[in-house]
């Protein structure tokens, strides 16, 4: 028999969670298990007519959600969006990013600033909005950037990409030690080799393969909804004593010797 009380401390029932870049990849897969997991999600992206289906494939599916169109570089219109909610959600899930594969000579400043404020400052602004207006209801909630094990991890012409990550795991530390006091837990999930979309093109590549088959134990790709319990988890009450902490998904990838 299984106890209503262990599968409570998953349940994510009555909360709500902004998941940014949430029309695909891994925010649509956390977006939707946090759905499943009893969550009203608000799926965020650019895209309003993609925002729609992804709501409409949820509600077909009896699970509750709503569109967030807004981008999240542009500090007004988020800083609008939150203006605009009765409450602050009580979960945030900074998934958002873009990716810059280019070395020195093809990464000017600009372009690495771009970079940097893809990952790391539309995140802190997003988590600055979003903690301040629960500070200011006197609420608890739980922040989750998404990092990467490039974040730790460096290789030849992703310097913009490996600098932006890094931040975002250290603004991680930084929150969650800053907020704490305050009842909001601060984390990261950190991936590693996930065939999204924005890694079609090396999916089926075997240079890329042999690649995997040597450096990741499991010897695969992963799986996009394979993120999810990991999200679902730091989001719950089941985490309530986890803080500061980067959750690697990465089928041992950086630990293998």
């Amino acid at each position: 028999m299984t106890s209503d009380a262990h599968h409570n401390r998953f349940a994510l029932t009555g909360r709500r969670a902004l998941i940014t870049g949430a029309a695909r990849g891994l925010g649509w897969e956390i977006a939707k298990a946090m759905a499943q997991a009893g969550a009203h999600v608000m799926v965020n992206g650019r895209d309003p007519d993609a925002l729609a289906a992804r709501v409409m494939e949820l509600k077909d599916a009896g699970l509750a959600a709503e569109a967030a169109a807004f981008d999240v570089t542009d500090t007004d219109a988020a800083a609008a969006w939150f203006s605009e909610r009765d409450t602050a959600p009580d979960m945030l899930v900074n998934n958002a990013g873009l990716r810059h594969r280019h070395g020195l000579a093809d990464c000017p400043p600009d372009a690495f600033a771009d970079v940097i404020d893809g990952n790391l400052t539309s995140a802190y602004a997003m988590a600055r909005f979003w903690a301040l207006r629960l500070i200011d209801e006197g609420r608890s909630g739980a922040l989750i950037n998404i990092t990467s094990i490039a974040g730790t991890r460096a290789r030849p012409g992703d310097t913009a990409y490996t600098a932006a990550k890094g931040g975002l795991e250290a603004m991680t530390r930084s929150l969650a030690v800053s907020l704490a006091d305050k009842g909001i837990r601060a984390n990261a999930i950190a991936p590693g080799y996930f065939a999204t979309e924005a890694n079609a093109e090396w999916v089926d590549d075997p240079k890329t393969q042999k690649f995997i088959d040597r450096r990741i134990p499991l010897k695969r790709w992963g799986r996009p909804d394979e993120i999810a319990g990991a999200a679902v988890f730091l989001a719950s009450d089941a985490a309530s004593y986890i803080n500061g902490h980067v959750l690697v998904v990465d089928a041992g990838m950086t630990i293998n010797y």
